[in-house]
């Protein structure tokens, strides 16, 4: 996957050949505060090529959300999109954090998608066969 540099800032890589994840790292000269409670959104100084029917899904570090209680929201970078990554950070800390230049901040796992042809149809014609679950919910398979 090709990539390239907007600003000064460590190169994505694998922590180990066997991590699934691909570390994005905070560029030099961007240190911030994060409140308790309070988001920011973080350049990564990249952009990708990301290739055809792929996503990049962007993943908490563990050590990231244990150590500094950020996690990162919802976000999902599509195929098509060519400008530079921003990910979005939140403190579910009661401290401050401080983002500090270099550090790991998330990793980007890529994945590949389906693309089905939507139909709406009468909910009578949804399911072919009715499954043991059933339209069963929130808790519905716990003992």
């Amino acid at each position: 996957m090709k990539y390239t540099k907007t600003k000064e800032v460590r190169s994505p890589n694998r922590g180990t050949p066997g991590s699934a994840g691909i570390d994005f790292y905070i560029p030099v000269g961007y240190d911030q505060k994060i409140g308790p409670g309070c988001s920011a959104l973080v350049p990564t100084g990249i952009k990708v090529n990301i290739p055809d029917n792929t996503m990049l899904q962007v993943c908490n570090k563990s050590s990231i959300a244990v150590k500094k209680g950020l996690l990162v929201g919802a976000e999902i970078i599509d195929f098509d999109y060519q400008g530079e990554i921003f990910i979005n950070v939140w403190n579910v800390s009661n401290l401050t954090v401080t983002l500090s230049s270099g550090s790991k901040l998330a990793q980007l796992i890529l994945v590949p998608i389906l693309f089905p042809v939507l139909e709406r149809v009468e909910e009578k014609n949804l399911y072919e066969e009715v499954t043991s679950r059933g339209d069963g919910a929130l808790g519905s398979t716990g003992a």
